[in-house]
């Protein structure tokens, strides 16, 4: 299982995440909530993205690919004004063929929400990060 290093935002330590547990990370230091950044492959998705117990931004990329590098910021943005809400995984493409084809992946970035197992929104291309927030709240705000 891989861990990323995430610096807290509230007092500027740097925490190292796992790519999976059970709650949501919060700062050992101040306790604020942390933004969770993965990475997943074709092994540990299922674990990673499918059982997580907060909703799910994947981010399904590939490094040769400059819209995937240029949309990168506004994810990890997201992800860290979501954080404890929302957990965001990079899922490279070209290591993780399982999963790229499962989720038919035809053009990168494909960006998927995933809540609870289950895909509530797809959709391919880079877009501004006011585009993705406003998509991300129709997606997680539930019907009136």
């Amino acid at each position: 299982m891989t861990t990323t290093n995430v610096k807290c935002r509230h007092c500027g330590t740097v925490n190292r995440l796992p790519a999976a547990a059970n709650g949501t990370p919060r700062c050992p230091k101040c306790k604020n909530p942390l933004p969770w950044i993965a990475v997943a492959g074709d092994d540990d998705f299922a674990e990673v993205a499918e059982r997580s117990k907060v909703p799910v931004l994947v981010d399904l990329w590939a490094t040769w690919c400059g819209p995937c590098r240029m949309v990168s910021p506004a994810l990890e943005q997201l992800a860290a004004e979501r954080a404890g809400q929302l957990k965001l995984v990079k899922v490279d493409v070209d290591s993780a063929r399982q999963t790229a084809a499962r989720f038919s992946v035809q053009a990168v970035p494909t960006l998927l929400v995933i809540a609870g197992g289950t895909v509530l929104a797809r959709r391919a291309g880079a877009a501004p990060v006011a585009t993705l927030r406003t998509w991300l709240d129709q997606t997680l705000t539930p019907p009136r």
